[in-house]
């Protein structure tokens, strides 16, 4: 396990939020880490500041952001008013991959999901990611809904 600390994001951190995002096959394809950030980077980030229930977290080791993660609180009527909580955009810097930093970073924001009322947390993944389908399972998530996404 790292010594790693959680806490909310700040504007100083997107540069390397981005790097993470962008820090595999997939985040290649789809993510843009040129300097200075791209203003869609910069006025989402602004976005999720703004909304309380929105948070963008890093795990940070030695002042180095080396996770992130974005929760959203959902309120709901669904399953008798339920808030859910809603897990995205997980990443771990790869040098710290199978450390426990990704296992520590869950932990908090469950407990995150719980401290705002949340009965649910939930998260998509994409098909084309094995080993955090077998990360998420080891922590008790279960495979029980089939998502889609539409591209617009």
């Amino acid at each position: 396990m790292t010594d790693a600390t959680f806490r909310p994001a700040q504007i100083a951190d997107l540069p390397a939020i981005i790097a993470l995002l962008s820090d595999d096959v997939l985040g290649q394809q789809r993510e843009d880490p040129s300097s200075p950030p791209n203003s869609h980077y910069v006025d989402a980030f602004q976005a999720i500041l703004a909304d309380p229930n929105q948070l963008q977290a890093v795990a940070i080791l030695r002042e180095e952001v080396i996770g992130t993660l974005q929760l959203t609180f959902i309120p709901g009527l669904a399953r008798k008013g339920a808030r859910r909580g809603q897990i995205e955009g997980v990443r771990v810097s790869a040098a710290h991959r199978g450390s426990g930093v990704g296992q520590q970073m869950f932990e908090w924001a469950i407990g995150q999901c719980r401290a705002r009322g949340c009965t649910l947390v939930q998260l998509t993944t994409d098909k084309e990611r094995p080993d955090a389908h077998r990360f998420y399972e080891k922590l008790g998530f279960v495979g029980s809904h089939i998502g889609y996404k539409l591209t617009l």
